[in-house]
């Protein structure tokens, strides 16, 4: 065919976008077989699955065994294919995939966010070095284009804080427990019969999966290269109805909420915690497997993303609307990580609630000032400091404690009456 890629370099000839683009697709689990099911409800996108390569050989598919290749190397040397989307689970045989195919300059198309966030330095080098193309929006908040929307239209401007709820999987326990006031485990396990949450569901409710998001808008949205382990992370695995009982007396429900938050003097911090969000917040009725994302920009002012963020179809179109943007020859801009960057602090002091009967944990984070305390309900509300936080996550995890920011921050140096509320919009 015309548009066939030129050997090893994969590049492709002028009249791509005249001719079908051939994928090469990468797994066939519930994202590849969205991205499959899609394409063959929608012709008209003049995009078609040429090969499919998955690794088990005896697993049930909705397809023969004879559509499958056993082996993804083949599809990385077929020069027949135009784009490679890979869309597995498996973060380090991801990354061996997609850095070989950018080393051959192809171009790809990824729904892995773990992988994306621990090595996107390297990935961004490649692109560089060989010419190719790599292209991820499904790796964040599923059917909502907000990469493209951080690096096309808002590549320039500042932000002031770009926040949200980016895991779909937590956010149905939640809501479950909120409207039916269950206990956690018995919404997780309403989550895993509908297929929003795995048979282990730490990566989600433990907050790893949203904190691997938060990594890649820092680079869109802030030009700033961070690594997973810098941003706290803190999950719902220890929740009970008790707390959310507790936010519900103040009219409020408890969200994991991801914020990237400018702060003054050019400094960015991150953090990924449930958090107490009010009714004026737009992410109070973002329920459900649904995401929802607040960008708070300087001159555009506050915009609001809602969508499905989980599930074959809504990450499947994601994907797709990446392959379509490969034909008109769509790259990331990355904008802001060629300008000066801006400095990343922990330097930080965080209002949180804290729920623990560890009298040891208590004395090792350190409140500096505490705001409200109830010793029947063992909770406690006070400042502590941002980096004794992230020392301490683990141990928070080991000891069963349930914690949650209530969205105040101040300077770890300041003094209460100077506490700042950052992302209003929460």
């Amino acid at each position: 065919m015309s548009n066939s890629l030129a050997g090893a370099a994969g590049a492709a000839s002028s009249d791509i976008s005249a001719a079908p683009l051939r994928i090469g697709l990468i797994g066939f689990g519930c994202v590849g077989q969205g991205v499959y099911d899609i394409l063959q409800r929608l012709p008209g996108l003049v995009a078609e699955v040429r090969r499919i390569a998955v690794k088990d050989p005896t697993k049930p598919r909705s397809l023969p065994v004879s559509a499958f290749s056993f082996d993804a190397n083949e599809l990385l040397h077929d020069p027949e294919l135009d784009v490679l989307v890979e869309a597995i689970d498996d973060a380090p045989e991801a990354f061996r995939l997609v850095s070989a195919a950018l080393g051959q300059g192809r171009k790809v198309v990824t729904a892995n966010k773990a992988m994306v966030a621990q090595h996107l330095p390297e990935l961004l080098a490649l692109q560089h070095e060989f010419g190719g193309t790599l292209l991820y929006e499904a790796a964040v908040c599923g059917s909502i284009p907000i990469i493209r929307t951080l690096d096309s239209y808002f590549g320039h401007e500042p932000l002031r804080s770009v926040s949200g709820i980016f895991n779909g999987s937590s956010n149905y326990v939640l809501t479950r427990m909120g409207d039916d006031g269950s206990e956690y485990g018995a919404a997780l396990a309403q989550a895993q019969a509908q297929g929003f949450a795995e048979t282990d569901p730490t990566l989600d409710m433990a907050a790893f999966d949203p904190r691997s998001k938060a990594v890649i808008l820092a680079a869109h949205a802030y030009g700033v290269a961070l690594r997973p382990e810098q941003i706290l992370n803190l999950g719902i695995e220890s929740i009970s109805a008790t707390d959310i009982a507790y936010a519900a007396l103040s009219g409020q429900k408890i969200k994991v909420v991801a914020g990237l938050y400018l702060l003054p003097d050019n400094q960015l911090t991150v953090l990924v915690t449930p958090q107490f969000v009010s009714r004026t917040s737009p992410l109070y009725t973002v329920d459900d497997e649904f995401n929802g994302v607040v960008i708070d920009a300087e001159f555009a002012g506050t915009q609001f993303l809602r969508g499905r963020g989980a599930g074959g179809h809504p990450t499947g179109s994601a994907v797709l609307a990446d392959v379509a943007a490969l034909r008109g020859n769509y790259r990331y801009a990355y904008a802001k990580l060629a300008a000066p960057q801006l400095a990343y602090t922990t330097d930080l002091e965080i209002e949180i609630y804290l729920r623990t009967s560890n009298e040891v944990l208590l004395d090792q984070l350190g409140f500096t000032d505490i705001t409200e305390e109830a010793d029947e309900d063992g909770y406690i509300v006070g400042y502590v400091p941002l980096d004794t936080l992230l020392h301490h996550r683990d141990a928070l995890r080991k000891a069963g404690a349930f914690a949650a920011r209530t969205g105040n921050v101040r300077p770890a140096t300041t003094q209460p009456a100077d506490a700042l509320a950052l992302a209003t919009a929460e």
